[in-house]
């Protein structure tokens, strides 16, 4: 009797521990509403839920669009320091949030690269753009605008990699146990400061380059979205249903289809290895590699300058 009641015991404080850490956690999260977005910002109602956008238009007009779809976690604001030189060349630029980041709402849903590849058209034809589009993708924006391109080719002008996922050349793939629901998203809550830790996703902590967003601004920048329900439950399913390692299928499919494309890497990337650039070079052979010297995985926001170079001579 006495074992059965410890044994009771036991399991009650092993489950106590498990789900009480976890709503100390969650409890004060909440919902994003449209009172939460920036006034330069819109929603587009789409079919899963309000996705965050925010159009840039130049003084002059040289009548091209430039797409920009950014990564796993980190949301639109990391363009910031390429737009202004994209402007000043006349294009008109769209940026917008992925569902679960940003300012965008927070569906819970399957969050696999058609889901987001099919968000990216559903967005497209949103908003009437006219003509083909150039499309600009980082980190896991690379195999998403990789995978519009290959359903959507005609609707394409050129693809812009920015050290992109998808060029591994060894399938890997998360634990086993951490494919069972809930078990990602736990972690991410209850140990929180070992995913994202005091400098949250950055590999370089400073830059020189006056475009660049430093960690101060980045932390602030990048926290905003983890006070809202459903931020780090849309990384979870995306860890679940998205290869982010090899993607070399799809690639090769939309390097057929000859649509003009540069990859731009840092050869000190600790998330993305650099001899991804490799592997896109012996896929897209018409492709170009721009390397970017000492650059880390942060290039977009920490070596702008460098970047709008890059995307500029394309």
């Amino acid at each position: 009797m006495l074992l059965e009641f410890l044994s009771v015991g036991l399991l009650g404080i092993l489950i106590l521990g498990i789900f009480l850490p976890y709503w100390l956690k969650t409890k004060d999260l909440k919902k994003i509403s449209s009172k939460d977005l920036p006034s330069d910002g819109h929603w587009a109602q789409l079919s899963k839920g309000n996705i965050y956008y925010r159009w840039h238009h130049p003084e002059q007009k040289n009548g091209q669009t430039i797409v920009m779809v950014h990564g796993f976690s980190t949301p639109s604001f990391v363009w910031n320091g390429l737009l202004d030189g994209l402007l000043n060349k006349g294009y008109s630029i769209l940026v917008y949030d992925h569902y679960g980041r940003g300012f965008s709402e927070r569906p819970r849903t399957k969050y696999s690269l058609d889901f987001y590849v099919e968000t990216l058209k559903e967005l497209i034809s949103y908003q009437n753009i006219d003509g083909k589009i150039h499309l600009v993708g980082y980190s896991m924006g690379g195999p998403i605008i990789g995978g519009f391109a290959d359903k959507y080719s005609d609707q394409v002008k050129s693809l812009s990699f920015i050290a992109p996922a998808g060029f591994g050349k060894v399938q890997t793939s998360i634990p086993f146990f951490m494919k069972i629901p809930g078990v990602i998203e736990w972690a991410m809550h209850v140990l929180a400061d070992r995913f994202y830790g005091s400098a949250i996703s950055s590999e370089t902590a400073h830059s020189n380059d006056p475009l660049s967003i430093n960690e101060e601004e980045f932390q602030q920048l990048f926290s905003f979205q983890m006070q809202f329900k459903g931020f780090r439950e849309s990384l979870a399913s995306t860890m679940r249903n998205f290869n982010l390692f090899d993607a070399r299928e799809m690639f090769e499919k939309v390097a057929a289809k000859n649509i003009p494309s540069i990859a731009i890497w840092g050869d000190n990337d600790g998330i993305v290895s650099y001899k991804g650039a490799e592997t896109y070079s012996e896929i897209f052979q018409e492709g170009k590699v721009i390397t970017i010297e000492d650059g880390t995985h942060d290039i977009t926001y920490r070596q702008p300058s460098d970047v709008l170079e890059a995307i500029k001579i394309f």
